[in-house]
């Protein structure tokens, strides 16, 4: 199957300064796509990223890397391979969860395919257990291992000298096959021999991997290549206008820079309207509720208007009534002032009479 890619996103690469050990080198002048790769012949985790035809990025992960998140929007991981430090610039922190979620879990995934690589390497080069102990490997000869199971069962195929399909051994040769010291130390040389075998074949296949995947980026290097040679070809060509060109460049490179700067402040942007959208959510939950209230309240207002309306009406009335009652009042005082005059005037007439009389 071969390589394969299993995830990508997009950030902006650094790299550690090798002489400081502290500061970030930016790796791309803008954000770059960096994918996972997984090869199915060696059974590897990469982490791989191009800008144009270069690899700013091609780390193996290993069991024993560990992805930091270093803020918000930026994690980092070092490469002892590669003896340096990478860092990736999201746009947003959950594309940094996102990647740093897929780096544990191929970081696992390659745990446990080191893990079944041990496990078969430790049994390619256990010595085996059901060999007959008078049987050796010959030192001149390739070694075969013992054949089991070739009828379905776990009987083993008689290869002791007393077969009848082979001569009998000399007297020196029994002697030899049976001395304690040979014997181990013919054991020995087969345990290396076995391990430098498992070990070939590892190398074998790794190698194997490599060629494939060298021929694959030779090819691509010499599709580069020409494409390349058209471009100097075509430069050449136009070498008057070389001081043009150049501040073309130059003028394209700021240009860059300033859409990279302007895409920044859009993406803080972004950020700082999403959140002005959630709390304007909230504040037209409040208008709602807000505007209930003052349907409310101008319902309320209309009807105390209305009351108060019959109020100011009744009170005008009663306030007639009483400019009324006053008029009759006065009426009748003046009147009580007649009368009272009138029995004043015959009090005195009564008065005068009554002295007239004596």
């Amino acid at each position: 199957m071969g390589e394969q890619p299993i995830y990508s996103t997009r950030a902006h690469v650094f790299q550690i300064d090798p002489n400081t050990k502290k500061n970030w080198l930016p790796a791309s002048k803008h954000a770059v796509t960096v994918s996972y790769f997984y090869d199915s012949t060696r059974n590897v985790y990469r982490i791989i990223s191009l800008d144009g035809t270069k690899a700013i990025i091609n780390s193996t992960i290993s069991p024993n890397m560990t992805f930091t998140k270093t803020s918000q929007k930026f994690g980092q991981w070092a490469d002892s391979r590669a003896n340096t430090v990478y860092g990736l610039g999201f746009s947003t922190e959950h594309h940094l969860a996102k990647f740093a979620e897929k780096f544990a879990e191929y970081k696992e995934a390659a745990r446990l395919a080191k893990e079944k690589s041990q496990e078969k390497m430790e049994m390619a080069t256990s010595p085996s257990q059901e060999s007959p102990a008078g049987e050796l490997a010959s030192p001149l000869t390739p070694v075969t291992p013992p054949m089991e199971n070739i009828n379905g069962t776990d009987e083993i195929c008689d290869t002791t000298p007393n077969s009848d399909s082979r001569p009998e051994p000399s007297q020196n040769a029994l002697a030899f096959a049976h001395s304690p010291a040979m014997t181990k130390h013919w054991e020995a040389e087969l345990e290396a021999l076995k391990g430098n075998n498992a070990k070939l074949t590892a190398a074998l296949l790794e190698s194997t991997a490599n060629v494939k995947q060298w021929k694959q980026q030779l090819a691509a290097y010499q599709e580069e290549a020409e494409r390349l040679h058209k471009r100097v070809t075509e430069l050449e060509c136009q070498s008057n206008q070389t001081p043009v060109i150049k501040s073309q460049k130059t003028e394209l490179n700021q240009t860059i820079e300033e859409l990279e700067n302007v895409l920044r402040d859009k993406e803080e942007e972004m950020e700082k309207l999403k959140e002005e959208l959630e709390n304007m959510n909230d504040l037209m939950e409040q208008k709602d509720t807000l505007t209930q209230k003052l349907e409310e309240t101008e319902l309320r207002s209309r009807v105390l208007e209305e009351q108060l309306a019959g109020a100011e009406q009744r009170l005008e009335e009663n306030q007639e009534e009483q400019e009324n009652f006053r008029k009759s009042l006065r009426t009748l005082l003046e009147l009580l002032d007649g009368k009272i005059f009138e029995l004043t005037e015959l009090r005195d007439t009564l008065a005068r009479l009554i002295e007239e009389a004596s």
